[in-house]
Formats: C-alpha cells, structure tokens, sequence
C-alpha cells in the first residue's frame, strides 16, 4: 500500500485483504486491529481453530513449510499484503511470491528468510553489519557440539536450534554432561531444519529489553524509523514469562539500542514493527534476535501505550500514520495452560478481574499443555513495579480446569 491508501469494504470488490501466515495469539490481536481498519483478513495455520481463525473473515490450515501448498492458497485468496507471523514458512516462495508480483510481503520476503534463521540473521548482524554480539559458532553434529564448547566458547552457553520461536529447544549448559540433553531438546524443539545448532557464550547483562522499531511512511511517503519505550522482560528458558515497559535505562545504553535496532531494521527493509532483542550492562548494549513481526515480550503495549504493537503493526503495513506514544506504565504475566488437555476452561477469571487497573487476554487456543501459553494478564500502576504486581497477581487467579 502506498501513502494515499484507500481502503474498501471487506467482502466487497473494494476490499483491501491481508493474509496472516500464523495465526497464534499474536496474529489474532494483529488481525483484530486489522478489522478495526476496515481490512479483509485471511487467517493460516498448520491447525484448526487457531486463536487467529477464530477472528477472521476466512480461516484455511495447511502446511506452510510446503511451497506449492502455500503458493496455491494465495493464488486463491489473491491477498494484496502478506503478514508471516511465524518462522516455518517456505520462505523461498515468498521470495517467488514477491518477485512475481502477487503480493507484497511483510516486512520483505528477504526479512521473513533471514530471520527464520538464527545463523543468517547472527552473520548478518554480527560480520555485515558489525553489531555486537556474544561470541557464537555452529554445530552440525554431536561432536562438532561437544569441540565448539570446550575449545571455543567454554562454559556457560546456549545451545538453541537454528530455526525455533518462543525458546524451543533452547537449553543452558554448564558442563561436559549436559551437552547431549542440550543437543536432544535442540533437536526436538527446532522448526523445519533439526540438524544444526548455534552455540552461544552467556553474557553478563544486568538486563535484557525488546526494543519494539517500527518502519512507517510519513504525509510525504517516506519511509521513517520509530521507537517504542524500551520493553523489560524475564525469560525462563528462552521463553518470557512477564515484560514490562518503560524499562529505565541510562541515555547512553538508550541511544546504542536504538542506533543498533535501526541498523538491523534499515537492512531488513520494508513496513512495519520488528522486535529487536538486546542484552544491556551498564551502557554496553549487545545484539541478540531480531523478528519482523509483533514480540510476545510487547503484549505489555495493549495496555501501555497509546497504539499497541498490533495496531502499530496494522497501520504501518498499511501505510498509515503511526504513534508510539505511551500513556502509562504497564506490566503484562504469562496465564499457561498447567494440564495436558483440549478445551480447557478457566477458572478465577472474575477474582484476577478484581486487581486493580487489570485486564486479561485469554487466547482461545484449542489444546493446552502445561508450559503453553494459554493467555497473559495485564496491569497498569503508578510505576512498573506496582503495575508488575498487579500483572503477576492476576495471572496468578486464573486457574485452567479441566471441562
């Protein structure tokens, strides 16, 4: 879409349609924003009844990593806007996709192709562009594991597939005897590709943030780089279990993150929100991940800024005007699915309800497990931390049950 965008009536003629590639929790509150927008959605997932088919004006399930299977969706659907919001996509069709014309994908195809893979995006970052990083090398085998860590990048490390989301397969290892479990669980929790991982020195941080950059056009249909306030967050195995923003950070370590968040995000080109994670000691910033689509860490944002990370999203894909405003503190905490079952109800709803300037977002997802992300409260305070423990304090009153 371009600056004087116009947008038609959905299920009409006229319809602007956009098509999310993943439809998890994250699509979901994209597609809804989308809706508020007047936009035609089209929601995809490898299975049904995903939180994002529930919302949408269509819903299709089908194996995304398949090329000819994706290609004949969208030669049916004929979408105007492509939106991955996964990483197993056949991102070779994309690059096809693009080229020919059909569709224009969001950010790029060439952003959705890097980024699925840890070890494109580290070389990208860390021997184009010169960011820093931690110290990193690649293994292919069992073996080759075990020689990297011990004559490369000692102990501790992350071993984490080469292509995951959410911190599957992501493992710390301290010794020599935790480097086969580390190499199985990489091997189980890696998407499309098990055969490779990347091996990653810990770095001392005192914190890690999300530093939400957003690629818009302005009145003259320029391209321009915003930033939301930087995103605090805690993960437990490579997966956040609450964030919070603003996380206060001294000017200089603000500055370096959003000098290196444009870096990477001016490279990947294109429109829209990219989460660009980073680890903060004192005013040394580091480069970790980058994905080119809204952050689960951000979920903070429908409650404290202004235009959340969604309808950021909406609006820049669109070529609408965006602000990154924040109104006020707030803190989001992880609600997950603690039984192994389908349908699972949920209790409590009403007593986390009763926590002060607290909302819930409860996804919807069909089967739950018990690490699955089933929902996540949110709260706003006076500061982070009042707003931390509101957020904490609800999820903690949401109880799954068997139905």
């Amino acid at each position: 879409m371009n600056e004087q965008t116009v947008i038609g009536t959905p299920l009409s003629s006229s319809a602007v349609k956009v098509m999310l590639l993943g439809s998890g929790e994250l699509g979901k509150e994209v597609i809804i924003a989308l809706q508020r927008l007047g936009v035609e959605t089209i929601a995809v997932d490898r299975y049904a009844n995903a939180p994002g088919h529930q919302v949408a004006h269509r819903a299709h399930v089908i194996n995304m990593a398949d090329g000819d299977v994706l290609r004949a969706l969208i030669e049916q659907e004929q979408p105007h806007i492509i939106v991955p919001e996964i990483e197993a996509i056949a991102t070779n069709m994309l690059l096809e996709i693009e080229r020919l014309g059909l569709a224009q994908v969001i950010p790029t195809a060439r952003a959705a192709q890097l980024t699925m893979n840890r070890e494109r995006i580290r070389c990208l970052a860390a021997e184009t562009l010169g960011l820093p990083t931690s110290p990193y090398a690649f293994a292919n085998t069992l073996g080759e594991l075990h020689t990297i860590i011990e004559d490369k990048i000692g102990y501790p490390c992350i071993v984490k597939p080469v292509m995951s989301s959410s911190g599957k397969g992501q493992s710390r290892v301290n010794n020599a005897a935790e480097i086969q479990a580390a190499w199985d669980t990489a091997a189980s929790g890696g998407r499309v590709d098990q055969g490779r991982v990347i091996v990653e020195g810990v770095i001392d941080f005192d914190y890690e943030i999300t530093q939400l950059t957003v690629r818009a056009k302005n009145a003259a249909g320029e391209i321009v780089t915003h930033f939301c306030e930087p995103i605090g967050h805690i993960q437990v195995h490579g997966d956040y279990v609450e964030s919070w923003q603003p996380q206060v950070m001294a000017p200089l370590a603000l500055e370096r993150a959003g000098e290196i968040a444009k870096k990477i995000t001016d490279n990947l080109g294109g429109l829209g929100i990219f989460g660009v994670e980073l680890f903060i000691k004192d005013d040394q910033v580091w480069f970790s991940e980058v994905s080119p689509r809204p952050h689960d860490t951000g979920m903070v944002t429908l409650c404290s800024q202004l235009q959340s990370e969604f309808d950021l999203h909406a609006r820049a894909i669109l070529g609408l005007p965006v602000d990154t405003t924040m109104h006020t503190p707030g803190a989001s905490a992880v609600i997950y699915g603690q039984l192994e079952k389908q349908g699972i109800a949920f209790a409590g709803v009403h007593d986390a309800l009763c926590v002060p300037q607290s909302d819930l977002r409860l996804f919807g997802k069909p089967e739950a497990f018990a690490r699955r992300r089933m929902g996540v409260a949110l709260a706003n305070g006076s500061d982070t931390d009042e707003a931390r423990a509101r957020a904490k304090l609800a999820a903690s009153r949401v109880k799954p049950i068997a139905n």
